[in-house]
């Protein structure tokens, strides 16, 4: 609204400024009135040309894993129970105590 007001403004400046009184007889009036309409024109469209908000452009599609689904254990486990126990193991050159699993 601003832009317009200053618009308007500034054509009945250059309208007021004219030396001399409009005529209907004289040559060269209408280049007066075709400079003061071109002026008006010119302050209207750009007024409205600077009262239009920037554009929006989009992001570029960013890719993000979904997130994870939990799921509750059942109640009861199905198949052999498997622990660890500590033994003594054959690598071939000597007797090593390892951490073995064992499923019973």
């Amino acid at each position: 609204m601003r832009h317009t007001i200053i618009a308007l403004a500034a054509a009945a400046v250059v309208a007021a400024a004219s030396p001399y009184p409009a005529q209907a007889g004289c040559r060269g009036c209408a280049v007066g009135a075709g400079i003061v309409g071109g002026l008006a024109a010119g302050a209207i469209i750009g007024s409205a040309i600077a009262n239009s908000g920037p554009r929006y452009y989009e992001p570029a599609p960013v890719y993000t894993a979904p997130p994870p689904v939990y799921v509750e254990p059942p109640d009861y486990v199905e198949g052999p129970v498997c622990h660890l126990e500590r033994r003594q193991v054959w690598d071939g050159y000597a007797y090593r105590t390892r951490h073995v699993e064992v499923c019973d």
